[in-house]
């Protein structure tokens, strides 16, 4: 099973995530298939940066989004 989530790239206490597309059963910063955002939430406000079309590709597809995922997805569809 394909999934959108996040992976994370900061170093210690500082989180920066990858919104990446990889296989369900890699490990969370292992291989991914591609790139397709990234999520700063230590900035005020934070930075939420993701490729709708890439997105909604994969999940017209057949990926399955996580919830925090989801949640990034709506900010995102929401500031337009």
């Amino acid at each position: 099973m394909v999934k959108i989530r996040l992976a994370r790239v900061g170093s210690k206490k500082n989180p920066i995530y990858r919104v990446v597309v990889s296989d369900s059963r890699s490990p969370r910063d292992g291989r991914n298939i591609e790139t397709i955002g990234r999520y700063n939430p230590q900035t005020d406000p934070s930075i939420v940066e993701v490729d709708l079309d890439r997105a909604d590709h994969w999940i017209g597809n057949g990926a399955q989004p996580t919830p925090a995922v989801k949640k990034l997805l709506t900010i995102v569809r929401e500031r337009g």
